[in-house]
């Protein structure tokens, strides 16, 4: 019972501190928890954006896979032939087989994917790809067999305004077929559009005889007929999986989707950092009251646990602001961007919000750790201050005459470069967000050195102005107090900074390359499958007012089955008659009878490529190719590979085009041209055909650019807001503490307007010196971003280019920033009169 009064006396001490500062600065509460609950609505938002687009992605690939356990997939849209099915129902393990003719198809402006099945063997092989309502495929009637009889799946339907029993001109291969709507797929995802034929009718009405592009397996012995199959497929063909098609489809965004949670990720670390400065300046002004304390009883724990229970609470209410602002931002933003964020990585297929308990507890416990971590070290420096010192001092806690230590910061600089130069994990740039966090340390930690450096041969001078001096001297003599302020602005600054400078490069190296590749006057490219077969091509070469056409193919091609297809390209390429390669490297000279290929930049990042290798596509079997150089490609994440059009013909028999560039005579005004070379199409596939001109495709590829970084851009925006936020509650609780010190200076003689003009020079100064500091960090992480994480992340590589309008207006809007608070706050602080103002200080 002798410990209860200690124990109350610990308690009201505690409420008094805690309860007493929420009262009388509600503001600096206010303002950590919203940094906290800004950084928690940001990374949980993106987040269940990601799980949401990823869910609703791996439900489409289901529904149009049919969630087959195994299946031979073609390397292409050209499919593999069908003598391969009866093989491979015989192989071991195999149980029973079901083929499948795959088309990319579109009826009128709405495309879907036809499925041509065997609706036998699909019954038993992939029955949610035919359906269990009456009307649908396995109804017991032949309708399922009329080689005119189209099943829809609901989102078909829907995006089709379609009902059963209507008839619909289907469009795919290069072949327009009217097909009559007799039913509907319910099993199938409500996301997906798909449309489900007669295989037989497939082959024959869109010109895929004997060829078919998958095989759906069921299994008795799934190691035996994995290794039964490996032997048996042609170079056309690939053995996949349910896992390796969710990894294939996971691979497509999975660069994108880290990229923006780690970015997301940013502003909760700058929330850390305004807490930091929150709780420090806190500290600082209530130096007096803890060592009170600390004098008549109270032990360290106790003032540790005073400041670190206000960073619970600040932790506890902006975390939970954050959960429930990070659920309506994912929401607004899978209804307005979609489930890439605009990025394109899923289209065609509509995101259902997915909530997800476990992100939700994960980011509320950063939220939480954030704030708790930003108290704690404050909270320590306040415990170990000796209590009769500190009763004697309210200033800086460290001596302007002692020099302040720079290897700390040189030591995490150093560390975050050497972890910036580590390879990439499972092909995420680990190493490199790592060695960007250590940088950030570095120089958050080096804050101090540079503003005692900074200012040191300023303070040696002699002013005219007195405002200036005093200013000057004040932050020279507290470089504590001012490093404190200024850490937020630096880690926001820098972070911001780093960004903008990366999509700066990005942006600017796409736009060169965009004006280096649309070389030509006019491009025209076909959808849904359509081609541009010979005679069209020769009726096309005599347009009036054509000088020179190139035509070209692009086909997905399968190199392995847990990776997104790269981008097979085929047009005139030998003797280097194509003066829009960008190349960047170059092989030696062929050796004789080699076929060349030219690989993207990402494919060889990709596949390890190099110019002179000899390797083995499958096209046409496993035919062997000599690369012959890198070319520049930021189009096609995946990688692409270039083969001259001769060479693909030969091998394939493929006589399609589905692009065509082509120059015009001088003087000729290329949108008559347009309109001569539409008019010259076939009536069944003018419709199929979109006609640009570069001016119209530049504008739309920095469109598309813009769009998919407009969360960046955001990302970058929210940033500066919170280092301004930081900026002014950290300018102004320093300028509020001060009241005693302003008041002094009164009975010295100063009057009102000098006080607050070196209030202004003040925060000027100090909003120079952090976005001095910021910009300078923020350049160096900069090269992580565009020469570390950029490549390892999108297989891209670019130069540097610098914003430098966005270096000086977010120096200006620092310094004003800071100016502007620390007036604003010095009008409050010199309000009362100088008796009042020094009445306290002992």
């Amino acid at each position: 019972m002798a410990s209860e009064p200690g124990l109350w006396s610990g308690r009201l001490a505690l409420g008094w501190l805690i309860g007493g500062e929420w009262r009388f600065h509600p503001a600096r509460f206010l303002t950590t928890a919203v940094a906290i609950a800004v950084g928690v609505a940001l990374g949980f938002a993106v987040h269940l954006v990601n799980g949401s687009a990823l869910a609703s992605f791996d439900g489409a690939m289901r529904g149009v896979s049919g969630a087959a356990e195994r299946s031979v997939r073609a390397t292409s849209p050209l499919g593999f032939d069908e003598r391969l099915y009866p093989r491979v129902a015989r192989a071991a393990g195999v149980v029973d087989v079901s083929p499948v003719v795959r088309l990319d198809a579109r009826v009128g402006k709405t495309r879907l994917t036809l499925l041509g099945v065997d609706v036998i063997r699909a019954a038993a092989v992939t029955p949610s790809l035919i359906g269990i309502r009456p009307r649908g495929p396995d109804s017991g009637n032949d309708a399922a067999f009329d080689e005119s009889a189209l099943f829809l799946s609901r989102a078909a339907l829907t995006h089709l305004r379609a009902r059963v029993g209507a008839e619909l001109i289907v469009v795919a291969n290069g072949r327009t077929v009217p097909l009559r709507v007799a039913g509907m797929l319910p099993a199938t995802d409500d996301a997906v559009a798909i449309g489900v034929i007669d295989i037989a009718a497939a082959q024959w009405r869109f010109a895929r005889l004997g060829r078919i592009d998958r095989i759906d397996l069921v299994l008795a012995d799934p190691d035996a007929a994995d290794a039964a199959l490996q032997t048996m497929l042609p170079a056309d063909a690939i053995l996949a999986s349910a896992e390796t098609q969710n990894a294939q489809g996971d691979a497509l965004s999975r660069a994108y989707r880290v990229n923006l949670d780690m970015l997301a990720l940013v502003a909760l670390l700058t929330g850390g950092f305004l807490v930091y400065s929150a709780q420090s300046l806190s500290v600082v002004r209530r130096q007096r009251a803890f060592a009170l304390l600390r004098t008549l009883g109270m032990p360290r724990g106790g003032v540790i646990a005073a400041v670190v229970v206000e960073g619970v609470a600040i932790g506890l209410v902006g975390a939970a602001a954050g959960l429930v602002a990070g659920y309506a931002l994912a929401w607004a933003a899978l209804r307005w961007f979609g489930g890439d964020l605009g990025a394109g990585y899923f289209n065609g297929g509509t995101a259902h919000f997915v909530f997800q308990p476990a992100a939700a507890l994960g980011f509320f416990a950063l939220g939480l750790a954030a704030a708790i971590l930003g108290s704690a070290i404050p909270a320590r420096v306040a415990a170990r201050a000796a209590p009769a010192a500190a009763l004697k001092n309210a200033g800086d806690v460290l001596d302007p005459r002692r020099a302040v230590a720079w290897w700390p910061a040189a030591a995490l600089l150093v560390a975050g470069a050497g972890a910036a130069m580590l390879p990439a994990v499972g092909g995420l740039p680990l190493f490199g967000f790592a060695g960007m966090a250590l940088m950030l340390a570095g120089g958050v930690a080096g804050v101090p050195w540079f503003a005692r450096t900074l200012l040191a041969p300023l303070a040696r001078r002699r002013w005219r102005s007195v405002p200036g001096q005093l200013a000057l001297r004040h932050l020279h003599g507290a470089p504590g107090e001012a490093a404190t302020a200024l850490c937020g602005i630096v880690a926001s600054t820098a972070l911001m900074i780093a960004m903008a400078t990366m999509v700066t490069s990005f942006r600017g190296a796409v736009d060169d390359w965009l004006n280096q590749v649309l070389g030509a006057d006019l491009y025209l490219r076909t959808s849904a499958g359509a081609s541009f077969d010979p005679a069209t091509r020769a009726r096309l070469a005599t347009t009036p007012g054509v000088a020179r056409l190139a035509f070209s193919r692009q086909i997905p091609l399968t190199i392995a089955a847990d990776r997104p297809p790269v981008s097979l390209i085929a047009r005139p390429e030998r003797g280097g008659r194509d003066p829009l390669l960008v190349l960047i490297e170059r092989g030696p000279s062929l050796p004789p009878r080699a076929l060349p290929v030219w690989v993207s930049e990402p494919a060889q990042r990709l596949y390890g490529w190099d110019p002179g290798e000899t390797i083995t596509l499958p096209i046409a079997g496993r035919t062997r190719f000599v690369v012959a150089g890198v070319w520049r490609d930021y189009g096609r994440q995946a990688g692409a590979v270039l083969v001259d059009e001769g060479d693909y013909e030969r091998l394939t028999g493929d006589t399609g085009r589905d692009e065509i560039s082509a120059m015009v005579l001088p003087g000729v005004d290329a949108a008559k041209v347009a309109q001569a070379m539409t008019a010259q199409l076939p009536p069944g596939l003018r419709d199929q055909v979109e006609v640009g001109q570069p001016a119209t495709l530049r504008r739309l590829a920095l469109t598309l650019f813009d769009r998919s970084f407009a969360v960046t851009y955001l990302l970058e925006a929210v940033a500066i807001l919170v280092g301004l936020a930081g900026v002014a509650a950290t300018m102004s609780a320093q300028t509020i503490a001060r009241e005693r010190e302003f008041g002094m200076l009164r009975h010295l003689g100063l009057t009102r307007a000098q006080l607050t003009a070196m209030l202004g020079i003040e925060g000027a100064i100090v909003g120079l010196t952090g976005a001095l500091a910021g910009i300078g960090l923020g350049l160096v992480l900069s090269q992580v971003l565009i020469h570390v994480i950029n490549p390892q992340s999108f297989n891209w590589t670019m130069t540097t280019r610098i914003p430098f309008g966005t270096l000086a207006g977010v120096a200006a809007a620092l310094t004003g920033a800071a100016a502007v608070t620390a007036v604003l706050a010095g009008r409050r602080a010199t309000a009362n009169s100088a008796v009042q103002s020094v009445r306290e200080d002992w």
